[in-house]
């Protein structure tokens, strides 16, 4: 059996690399957190049981496996609180696409932003990804603010490219290009 891929954010946050072993925790975070995360996304209204769960931790091993996505969950001492994951990763041009969430009642404690570096820390040293990017509805402000608080840059705005609820969205783009090399 192989270890399981563990990033250490500080003495009491880390990201562990998805397994099935996070089914049951990660299905009552969303269902906890369902109709906040429903404002933002369109999955969680979805998931409807355990089981729904199940197959989409399932589909993201296998994708963290192929190296085309990664999903680690966020846990705060032995609680699962978040998800941060590359959505998308082109390999050839050494672009990750990240997506993330927080429990809401864990947000505001500076827990995603210390994990999201502590993320883009290891991918650098990896040599894996160079080229970070978030993507975020222009009306999420503190989707945003994660960006611009982690020194991710405003490249521009995609029209109408997010479509949720019914309605679509314009899209900020943020980008943070650091070479292994230039650290």
């Amino acid at each position: 059996m192989s270890q399981q891929e563990s990033i250490a954010v500080n003495a009491s946050v880390r990201l562990d690399a998805v397994n099935e072993s996070h089914i049951p925790a990660l299905h009552q975070l969303v269902m906890k957190n369902r109709m906040w995360l429903s404002e933002s996304m369109n999955w969680p209204l979805l998931v409807n049981s355990e089981q729904d769960t199940r197959q989409f931790v399932l589909g993201n091993i296998m994708l963290h496996q192929r190296g085309i996505a990664k999903m680690f969950m966020i846990f705060q001492g032995d609680e699962l609180v978040g998800v941060l994951s590359f959505n998308q990763i082109e390999p050839a041009n050494k672009t990750g696409y990240i997506g993330y969430w927080l429990d809401e009642a864990a947000q505001g404690r500076g827990i995603l932003s210390a994990s999201l570096q502590a993320f883009i820390h290891y991918f650098v040293e990896s040599g894996d990804i160079r080229r970070f990017v978030i993507k975020c509805r222009v009306d999420n402000a503190r989707s945003n603010q994660v960006a611009l608080r982690n020194g991710f840059a405003l490249e521009g705005c995609l029209k109408q490219a997010e479509f949720l609820n019914g309605v679509y969205y314009d899209q900020n783009i943020y980008a943070r290009i650091i070479d292994k090399s230039s650290q």
